[in-house]
């Protein structure tokens, strides 16, 4: 049991982020409401760059510019991804939104359901 626990504490981060992963994929796979669903994209892509931040931190590491004494550096990579990840993602938050817009002002709704019902009628 103990050893468990140690595993659950030692990568409470990633299991936070791998929580996100599901409640997002949930949002976007049982939800008709489009603005619903961008959410739960959000909410994993979000998830996503967490998961990706963890994985790149190094404890006891400093900043990459040549100290001395210092041993371990951070690898500034993985930050410097995800600032470009965050970038692309609410840009497509916008265009997904205006879309939305568009879609509600041609069909009247945003449920997916009803779209497809007046789509096919």
């Amino acid at each position: 049991m103990t050893a468990f626990v140690t595993l659950l504490s030692d990568h409470a981060i990633q299991w936070g982020a791998i929580t996100l992963l599901m409640i997002g994929l949930y949002i976007v796979l049982t939800r008709g409401n489009l603005i619903k669903k961008v959410v739960g994209l959000n909410i994993f892509q979000t998830a996503v760059f967490l998961l990706y931040i963890s994985m790149g931190y190094v404890e006891g590491g400093t900043a990459p510019i040549v100290l001395l004494g210092a041993e371990r550096y951070s690898n500034p990579l993985p930050h410097v991804l995800i600032l470009t990840a965050i970038v692309v993602s609410v840009a497509t938050t916008s265009l997904a939104l205006a879309l939305i817009v568009r879609i509600h002002e041609g069909y009247g709704s945003i449920e997916e359901d009803e779209i497809l019902e007046r789509d096919d009628g």
